[in-house]
């Protein structure tokens, strides 16, 4: 081997190397749009079956049921962001936000009772917030409301984008597979547009699956809060239930909302013979649901829908959690669904794709 040889091949991988880094930059750089194209891909997965019904049982033309689809998706969209409304006004009002003497009056009150309660318990709170520093805290405000307006902004374009693009994924159901299938190697073709069929149905009935997930949540956290007589029942529900599509984290984020809106929905009752309580009791309402969602109803309908066993479905979230944040415990069932379905259809031969993918 000369050193023209050895030079050659040297420069050769340092150009690799070196497209490989731009390739990496430039997606890093346009992430967002990576972001809006998969949003809405799934919306398009989600809306698949509604399309198809239109179509098929209604006889709608192609283009009618998409916009007639994505009507539906923008006044659900519509109908969630009405629905928080009440629930901010409501809580505005509880709290008194526009009132400041009241508002001194109500967190002068409970921060009394709840002084008096812990004291009897032996546990010193004014002495434990003197070290707490709040003017810090205020001097934030002008860069908090500054983000807000930007990412207001980013919101705007966000979804005009994803309207725009899922638009096209709807009406032109082949346009995402005929970009993947023009980077599949020659000959492969077939095979992998077998397999994106079979990814779709799949993901499409996972989406739904979620759906279902929600709902039933939805249902039994509206019952708890309703029989607890807690203030827009509704809206809070439907706010902890969504939060559920964030494996793990979301339940707990959601705990937390709900625990803090069932005191303030109390405001102005006594703490220990009324907020307490009743905080306590819609929290262990909560708990039950979510032990119901976690042993009956998610193993079920995410079993069902992705033909995995309850465990692997398990075992992925809490990979992809460890490798990949919250981003990868959302994303890791379809991306692992996708990747047994590729699996099967190029290594059908393999024992462990074999035992991985004999229900698909």
């Amino acid at each position: 081997m000369t050193s023209k040889t050895i030079a050659n091949g040297i420069l050769r991988a340092l150009g690799i190397l070196f497209g490989i880094f731009l390739l990496g930059y430039f997606l890093y750089k346009i992430q967002s749009v990576i972001v809006y194209i998969i949003i809405a891909a799934i919306l398009s997965l989600i809306a698949r079956p509604i399309i198809l019904f239109l179509r098929r049982k209604l006889k709608f033309p192609n283009t009618l049921a998409v916009i007639f689809t994505m009507i539906v998706m923008l006044g659900f969209l519509t109908g969630l962001i009405l629905m928080f409304i009440p629930l901010v006004a409501e809580q505005g009002k509880s709290l008194s936000l526009l009132e400041v003497d009241k508002l001194q009056a109500n967190v002068q009150q409970v921060f009394n009772q709840i002084t008096a309660y812990f004291s009897s318990k032996g546990i010193d709170v004014l002495g434990e917030l003197k070290n707490v520093d709040f003017l810090s805290q205020f001097q934030e405000i002008p860069n908090f409301l500054n983000s807000i307006l930007g990412t207001l902004g980013s919101l705007s374009v966000g979804l005009f984008s994803v309207l725009f693009i899922s638009f096209f994924f709807m009406k032109d159901s082949q346009l995402l597979k005929k970009g993947v299938m023009t980077i599949i190697p020659n000959g492969k073709e077939g095979r992998f547009s077998k397999s994106l069929e079979t990814i779709n149905d799949l993901l499409s009935r996972y989406f739904i699956g979620l759906i279902f997930q929600i709902t039933i949540l939805f249902v039994l956290y509206t019952i708890i809060l309703l029989i607890f007589g807690i203030n827009n029942a509704v809206v809070i529900a439907f706010l902890c239930a969504l939060l559920n599509l964030i494996p793990y984290v979301g339940p707990m984020i959601g705990a937390v909302i709900m625990f803090i809106l069932s005191m303030t929905s109390n405001i102005g009752q006594d703490f220990q013979n009324e907020i307490l309580p009743t905080t306590i009791y819609v929290m262990i309402g909560y708990f039950i649901a979510q032990l119901v969602d976690n042993f009956a109803s998610q193993p079920i309908i995410f079993s069902k829908t992705t033909k995995s066993h309850p465990l692997e479905i398990f075992l992925i979230i809490i990979i992809g959690g460890l490798l990949f944040g919250v981003v990868g415990m959302i994303t890791a069932v379809p991306l692992y669904t996708a990747l047994k379905v590729i699996l099967k259809e190029f290594l059908s031969d393999n024992k462990i794709v074999k035992s991985i993918t004999k229900d698909i």
